[in-house]
């Protein structure tokens, strides 16, 4: 008969698994939340001081993203895949989670142009792709 041992550290681990996958959850619910507002045009406050602000839109989907990239890459533990293993590789392989990003930012950004309330605009895709780039730089240890 075999006995099941539990260690402090093997609960420890799953707590601090779950808990990582708590944060880059949490943001994209946020990120949704805001998708949804704009897309259904209910500007808010904060849209309006937003629009305020010099560059304020880009600045704004700068960080969106690039934070949803850093929680994302932290609740992956900063995994990395080649995505052109089959033509000899990246010399640095990238992170899973900025590869993800980037796919939703581009989709999100695309759809803009069948929302009669949103506009579809490169620059707002050259900035999520900045944020995301900016913010893949940043590692934090488990």
């Amino acid at each position: 008969m075999a006995t099941v041992l539990h260690s402090k550290s093997m609960e420890t681990k799953m707590t601090s698994t779950q808990t990582r996958w708590l944060y880059p959850l949490s943001f994209f619910i946020f990120i949704s939340y805001i998708i949804f507002l704009a897309d259904t045009a209910d500007y808010n406050f904060a849209f309006h001081v937003v629009g305020q602000i010099p560059y304020g839109d880009k600045i704004c989907h700068a960080l969106l993203y690039g934070v949803m990239a850093f929680l994302l890459n932290y609740g992956l533990d900063f995994r990395r895949v080649d995505i052109l293993a089959h033509l000899g590789g990246l010399e640095n392989p990238l992170y899973l989670g900025s590869i993800i990003v980037l796919t939703f930012a581009t989709l999100e950004e695309c759809s803009q142009y069948y929302i009669p309330s949103r506009t579809f605009d490169l620059w707002d895709l050259g900035a999520d792709f900045v944020g995301v780039v900016l913010f893949s730089l940043l590692k934090v240890k488990a």
